[in-house]
């Protein structure tokens, strides 16, 4: 079951460079310069990212969604 939405995915593939803990640190380092609908749209994003496992994260495809 994918818990993510279209956009919350390509908001995933731009920030994702591997690891969970380092598409965290850069989405969070961009929260101060994203307007407001999409500092929401990141914020709610990693929470579910948060909420995975490692396991669940590995599990993940993250690409853009014109990629898939």
């Amino acid at each position: 079951m994918n818990r993510f939405t279209v956009e919350e995915t390509n908001l995933l593939s731009i920030y994702h460079e591997g690891s969970r803990e380092q598409l965290k640190e850069n989405m969070t380092a961009a929260l101060p310069y994203m307007d407001e609908d999409m500092r929401e749209l990141a914020q709610r994003t990693l929470s579910k990212v948060d909420a995975l496992t490692e396991a669940e994260f590995a599990e993940l495809i993250i690409c853009a969604a014109d990629e898939a």
